[in-house]
């Protein structure tokens, strides 16, 4: 890898759109965006023509993806990364924009930051408002609270994952549970079953949880539903709906811990 003082021509910047159309762009963003020889973008059709409008060059990396069930992601992702690079090694400035936060369940914008870096460019990436922190306003939750657990919902389904039910649990990308193929972008009911069938581990059948989708258009609400935890495998799903489940125990005093600190439990808030 070359040194910093000695890089190749040409720059990568990754930024984000951030959740919310228009709203959730930044001016250090669009500063970039506005120095790019080269905008190539990833999100959703209402922000792409909103993009276009501005950037009518803009390059739309999502049609590198096949008809749902022909493709493998993780084939569409090599060949995103490889859109990418290819005009900074031609010495362009390269300004990639991707849906949400460039660096949250976002494979392509690692993987081609980490490449152009190893190739000797300068490679940088610029946080935008995720869908967590959508979700943390939207539902009223505060993490620090009571903690939180977040896994992606296959990940979680078919590793031996810990799980602390006392703690805030989310779950992410639910509607594609259990797709191993990456081929997939629908939901099938028996695999959200067999999710539910996991979390009875530790939760009872009438646990309440919460079907979360951001609002991604200024009109729109987000989505809050309530229901049973047995009752998720009868719910609508999209690609983008998220897990979340509320604690269910109170937390339980370190007795050891706190004679360490030369306290009892009275002290506790």
């Amino acid at each position: 890898m070359l040194k910093a003082n000695n890089l190749l021509r040409g720059k990568l910047v990754i930024t984000g759109f951030g959740i919310q159309l228009g709203r959730h762009l930044t001016r250090r963003v669009e500063s970039e965006l506005d120095k790019a020889d080269v905008v190539l973008a990833m999100m959703d059709d209402f922000s792409l023509t909103w993009l276009k409008g501005k950037y009518p060059a803009l390059i739309d990396l999502s049609l590198l993806y096949g008809k749902d069930g022909e493709k493998d992601r993780r084939q569409t992702y090599r060949e995103m990364e490889l859109a990418i690079l290819e005009p900074l090694r031609a010495g362009k400035n390269v300004c990639a924009i991707f849906y949400g936060h460039p660096g949250v369940f976002a494979d392509v914008p690692h993987a081609a930051i980490k490449q152009a870096r190893e190739e000797g460019y300068e490679a940088i990436m610029e946080p935008a408002i995720s869908a967590d922190a959508c979700l943390y306003a939207d539902l009223g939750l505060d993490p620090g609270m009571s903690g939180l657990q977040s896994y992606e919902a296959t990940q979680f389904l078919v590793y031996q994952r810990p799980l602390d039910p006392s703690a805030l649990v989310v779950l992410w990308q639910i509607g594609v549970v259990g797709d191993l193929t990456c081929t997939q972008f629908h939901t099938y009911s028996d695999r959200v079953q067999a999710l539910v069938t996991k979390l009875l581990r530790w939760y009872e059948p009438e646990h309440e949880v919460i079907l979360y989708e951001a609002a991604v258009l200024p009109i729109e609400g987000h989505r809050e539903e309530r229901l049973p935890l047995s009752e998720l495998p009868n719910a609508s799903f999209k690609t983008i709906t998220t897990l979340v489940i509320p604690p269910k125990l109170e937390w339980l005093a370190d007795h050891e811990a706190l004679a360490s600190l030369g306290v009892t439990e009275d002290a506790l808030l």
